[in-house]
């Protein structure tokens, strides 16, 4: 079995995201499993190259995994033709210019979300790519979750009957900093930094929403800082004036209402850090991270209201386990695993970084709403 190797310069993966799931769930686990079988019958071999500003962290991390290079020289690896491939997770802020940059030295492009804080700069980037004919990708790892194609599969089978509302709660309580560490970056939480729920989870649930319940027609967005004050990755105090909670009412063009809830400031009682809940004439579901559970009509409760008598009905006990029909794989690497083969073979690839924009839209008419304090339409985008 031949195997066909193709070079990955891949920026920004010492950082939480980057450096667990993109290099080291997926690149390295792809190439640990021998490749990207493809339907040639050969496979697809990734060869990274770690670029990034920090030596040390740099060299400590190809060391840990064995990967044999990598560069601080960020312009010696755009012009190396042996690698085909350009990847950033670094920031949100030089996303941008650093793909232009990848796409002028004729590389193929695949990025982190949000791919820039403006629409006019993703639509300007995404105008860019297109034009160059480069292949080119965009992470929408939600929509490869086990427990979102086990909803999509009930979806697509029409368990729901007509879909009345889709509920998302998503978050967790993210540690001030003071007198235990963060699990998230200090830079989420500062607005000159990019930070930002609106900003960092909108994207998200655009696509989620367009990969599995359609388009969204009018939103109305309220954000809030909730924790003011947090302590950085040193232990300083700094203000955190990045919105860390948002709550958002969706309309879908079919009329399915659709409320959103995002917080770093809630403590969780939920099957998973974010489940979708989905309200149907015939069913409803609640998938999380990789479990899906139904309740049909027919197998539906009749509660009564009677708030004299304590509760003894236990509700969860209603819900049956969608089973794992088979081994799902880690989202991330899913979906690179699709980006290697539309770049190696053309094979198709929706998951685009013009369809990103969608994203950026979304989490910019957010932002007017909460800022204007009323319902905004989504327009369609144009490229």
């Amino acid at each position: 079995m031949a195997t066909r190797r193709i070079g990955i310069v891949m920026h920004g993966v010492t950082g939480r995201m980057g450096m667990n799931q993109h290099l080291i769930r997926s690149i390295l686990a792809i190439r640990d499993q021998g490749g990207v079988p493809t339907a040639r019958g050969d496979r697809l071999m990734p060869d990274p190259i770690l670029v990034g500003r920090n030596a040390d962290k740099l060299e400590r991390l190809a060391k840990a995994h064995d990967v044999a290079r990598w560069t601080t020289d960020l312009d010696a690896a755009m012009a190396d033709p042996e690698d085909t491939v350009f990847f950033d997770a670094a920031s949100t802020q030089l996303r941008a210019e650093l793909i232009k940059r990848a796409v002028g030295a004729g590389k193929h492009v695949y990025c982190e979300k949000p791919i820039a804080e403006r629409l006019d700069v993703a639509v300007d980037l995404a105008r860019a790519v297109e034009a160059s004919g480069v292949k080119n990708g965009a992470v929408q790892d939600k929509l490869f979750l086990p427990g979102l194609r086990k909803l999509k599969q009930l979806i697509d089978a029409g368990f729901f009957g007509r879909i009345l509302n889709v509920r998302i709660d998503f978050g967790y309580w993210v540690f001030e900093g003071d007198w235990q560490a963060a699990q998230r970056p200090s830079w989420n939480y500062r607005k000159a930094d990019g930070g930002g729920i609106i900003l960092d989870m909108m994207c998200h649930w655009r696509y989620v929403l367009d990969g599995l319940f359609g388009a969204p027609a009018a939103l109305t967005c309220l954000g809030a800082t909730h924790i003011p004050k947090r302590w950085d990755e040193q232990g300083r105090p700094y203000d955190a004036d990045a919105d860390d909670a948002a709550y958002a009412t969706v309309m879908m063009t079919d009329g399915t209402i659709v409320q959103i809830t995002m917080s770093w400031c809630t403590r969780v009682r939920r099957d998973d850090l974010v489940t979708f809940h989905v309200d149907g004439t015939e069913g409803s579901a609640v998938a999380g991270l990789t479990e899906c559970r139904v309740q049909h009509r027919g197998a539906t409760p009749k509660p009564v209201w009677n708030p004299d008598q304590k509760q003894t009905h236990d509700f969860f006990a209603d819900w049956q386990d969608v089973p794992d029909r088979e081994v799902y794989d880690n989202g991330f690497k899913v979906q690179w695993e699709a980006f290697l083969r539309h770049v190696a073979d053309d094979e198709p690839y929706p998951w685009t970084i013009a369809e990103a924009v969608k994203g950026v839209q979304f989490a910019e008419l957010a932002q007017r709403s909460w800022d204007e304090r009323r319902w905004v339409d989504v327009p369609p985008v144009e490229i």
